[in-house]
């Protein structure tokens, strides 16, 4: 039977962790949830920031620097 593989890096981040990664304040990581910008998913009372999600929000930030020099 062949071992899984652990991912090394989170699936997962805590909004504290999401904050480091993106190296954005707590109101403004909240202000992006809210506005549908940044997508989270909640496991019991947790609020999480998939990995996924953040790539998706830089990737945003890239099409919308993409027209303007």
């Amino acid at each position: 039977m062949p071992e899984q593989e652990v991912a090394t890096e989170p699936v997962l981040y805590r909004v504290k962790d999401a904050m480091a990664v993106l190296r954005m304040s707590k109101t403004v990581i909240y202000e992006l949830i809210r506005a549908g910008r940044l997508r989270t998913v909640k496991e019991g009372r947790t609020r999480f920031v998939p990995a996924s999600a953040i790539a998706e929000y830089v990737a945003l930030l890239e099409r919308e620097a993409g027209g303007r020099k």
